[in-house]
């Protein structure tokens, strides 16, 4: 069973429920699990888990093309668990909404990558280029990072908290960074000289992060890994638990391997 919703919830969250779809409550044992998930690859994953892995597991699959209040409606009960953030993310709402959620599990990397249409290399970016990145706060930070470790500029050494553009200490190319809606940067390409694009919003737009980046965040030790998030009373939910262990487990990794080809990586082996 699936569902889209579009990137703005422009109605009140009690609304938000009939939006989605949402039936009455039932007893768990037999309604559906509503996971809110980013289209590509969150929602394929678990398409692949509704499919091939456990076709008895229930599961509403309501696909997000964009940003969306997604732990907001979590935590009000419309939907049971989301499939869409990394920690840093999560970190930044729990403070926002003075809450704790449950991770549950742990389950990808997307590469946040450094893409053009109109350079073929980093050495080729010209003075006063124009570059546009995420404008979330974690992945603003994200970025600013990525285009450190590209060497197009330098941060403020040590660093204790999320980056911002004031943060940039050296531009010696006097690159103008742009903000911008993290769905929306793919667009940008025809107009800028590069564009910092999440993992999904690039290979929703046809990018191959692997083949296609000029610069690709590296896979050892980072902390951007997409997570299962519920709220703490639903976290020993019995569907739940089943889900987050096929999501950790060996079949989901190979599928992502062999579908992402290292655009997407696993956690877990």
């Amino acid at each position: 069973m699936t569902a889209k919703i579009g990137r703005r919830a422009l109605f009140p969250l009690p609304l938000a429920a009939l939006a989605l779809g949402v039936m009455p409550a039932m007893a768990a044992d037999d309604a559906p699990l509503r996971v809110l998930a980013s289209a590509v690859p969150h929602a394929e994953i678990l398409y692949f888990i509704q499919r091939k892995l456990a076709p008895d597991l229930k599961l509403k699959i309501v696909e997000i093309t964009g940003e969306l209040r997604v732990n907001d409606l979590t935590l009000a009960g419309d939907v049971d668990a989301n499939y869409f953030q990394h920690k840093p993310y999560l970190e930044t709402d729990e403070a926002t909404l003075k809450t704790k959620f449950a991770i549950t599990a742990t389950v990808h990397i997307e590469p946040l990558g450094v893409y053009s249409r109109k350079i073929k290399s980093l050495d080729a970016v010209p003075n006063g280029a124009k570059v546009t990145l995420s404008n979330s706060v974690t992945n603003t930070s994200r970025g600013l990072h990525l285009l450190q470790q590209a060497g197009l500029i330098k941060l403020t050494p040590g660093l204790t908290r999320l980056a911002t553009l004031r943060d940039v200490a050296e531009n010696p190319r006097s690159i103008k960074l742009i903000e911008v809606d993290p769905a929306q940067l793919p667009r940008t390409l025809d107009d800028v000289d590069l564009a910092v694009v999440n993992g999904n919003y690039a290979l929703q737009a046809g990018l191959i992060p692997a083949k296609d980046a000029l610069a690709l965040e590296k896979a050892e030790g980072n902390p951007y890994a997409n997570l299962l998030v519920t709220v703490p009373a639903k976290a020993n939910d019995p569907r739940i638990k089943r889900l987050s262990a096929l999501l950790e487990g060996p079949e989901v990794a190979a599928f992502i391997r062999e579908r992402y080809k290292g655009s997407v990586i696993p956690v877990h082996s």
